[in-house]
């Protein structure tokens, strides 16, 4: 009797764990299956059926995004882009639209990707996803060669100053006091000053550099030069994981090959990358 009762457990327990087995490979099965549909319904996914990467950019912000005397969509930005869409296997299609309503243009799926020196700081990490960072910049003061009162940033309060409103560089000259003035870009910016309508402008080092190569005669200089260097990435929604890893994998190709130092040399005469 107590042999039968013995058997009956035993056959009892192969049952369950063969149920179980069989339980645990179906759940793997709908697992596998989600991962599936998650990736066939991703924004990568998207982009290699399209057969192209919607890029979102200024075009009016040299040397980055910028129209060359032809009228082309050129700059450091565009030429990194293109080269990352070219290793995703698909074209890049810029859409131009202004600083200020790039970040709703992304929301609303206007396009993939923002390349724009989108510089990344915490709050825009709340809400969008970036790159790994591909520049690094350091913001300078500007004002007109015959301005003597600012020698600092702490000089910018009571002073205006002419920012893309939403800009890391408007936080800047917020912080010190300076009353903003709002512009399109940096060129935008820079005629300000010549024309004495704003007291200064904080901006990118390189953009600076790349315009006094452009007009030397220009009045304009630095003032100050921030001590903290600042990291610049590509921008995505939250949905673009696997869009992100695959430019990710992409942009460390580019600097591996050397493609990336060609197209940083092009337009800065030195890697910009650290």
């Amino acid at each position: 009797m107590k042999r039968l009762s013995f058997l009956l457990v035993l056959i009892l327990s192969a049952v369950l764990l063969i149920s179980g087995c069989g339980g645990q490979e179906k759940d793997d099965k709908v697992l596998q299956g989600n991962d599936a549909t998650e990736k066939e319904n991703s924004v990568l996914s998207k982009v290699e059926k399209e057969g192209k990467l919607l890029v979102g950019t200024e075009g009016t912000y040299p040397p980055f995004t910028f129209h060359d005397k032809d009228g082309n969509l050129t700059g450091f930005d565009v030429d990194i882009a293109k080269e990352v869409a070219k290793r995703l296997g698909v074209q890049a299609e810029f859409k131009e639209t202004q600083w200020d309503a790039m970040f709703a243009g992304l929301d609303a799926k206007r396009f993939d990707m923002v390349a724009n020196q989108v510089g990344i700081k915490p709050e825009r990490e709340e809400k969008y996803l970036f790159s790994n960072p591909y520049i690094t910049s350091t913001a300078v003061l500007i004002a007109h060669e015959e301005n003597t009162e600012l020698k600092g940033f702490e000089d910018l309060k009571g002073k205006k100053a002419a920012q893309s409103m939403t800009s890391n560089y408007a936080d800047i000259a917020r912080e010190n006091g300076a009353e903003i003035v709002g512009v399109d870009g940096f060129n935008q910016s820079i005629e300000l000053i010549l024309s004495k309508r704003v007291d200064a402008t904080i901006n990118e080092n390189l953009s600076f550099l790349d315009f006094k190569k452009a007009k030397p005669e220009a009045k304009v200089k630095i003032v100050a030069e921030s001590d903290n260097a600042s990291k610049s990435g590509l921008m995505f929604r939250k949905d673009s994981d696997t869009l992100v890893e695959a430019v990710n994998g992409a942009l460390a190709d580019m600097i591996a090959d050397g493609t990336y130092d060609k197209i940083s040399l092009k337009w800065f005469d030195e890697n910009v990358l650290e």
